[in-house]
């Protein structure tokens, strides 16, 4: 049974995984020199993010921290943040939401991996316009 879904957004390919508890799991990998999402909060999601291999350099509250493989950041609600790959490699990262509802969000704007030019796609003007719509439905408030 599979219970898992992959999907790129934004430049990133995200896998979200069914669980049981009250949050949202995902795997993802950030391509080299890729850009993350618009700086944003959520008012109601605890997040974390696990850098599993490369690193990653995270905006959290005017602060920038260079995250590095085996290294976590945890960012309470209500924290603007937004990151990005700006290595020469590629970055896989752990991400979990709590409580659950986030993955909603990828579901309803990723592009199915298996799709053709599906992380150009996922860039596309026409793409970020929609998350700009619709990130507030997922309790995902843009800052810019």
């Amino acid at each position: 049974m599979k219970n898992y879904s992959t999907k790129w957004v934004l430049g990133h390919k995200i896998t979200t995984y069914d669980t049981t508890g009250d949050y949202d799991l995902m795997m993802a990998e950030t391509p080299a020199m890729v850009q993350g999402p618009p700086p944003h909060i959520h008012n109601n999601f605890k997040e974390s993010f696990l850098v599993v291999e490369g690193e990653m350099e995270f905006f959290i509250n005017g602060e920038v921290k260079n995250i590095k493989a085996g290294e976590l950041v945890d960012i309470p609600p209500k924290s603007l943040h937004t990151f990005s790959n700006k290595s020469n490699s590629t970055c896989k990262w752990v991400n979990i939401h709590s409580p659950k509802g986030f993955s909603g969000f990828f579901d309803t704007l990723g592009i199915p991996a298996e799709n053709e030019n599906a992380q150009q796609t996922s860039i596309a003007p026409e793409n970020f316009q929609k998350v700009m719509e619709i990130a507030e439905e997922f309790d995902m408030i843009i800052k810019v």
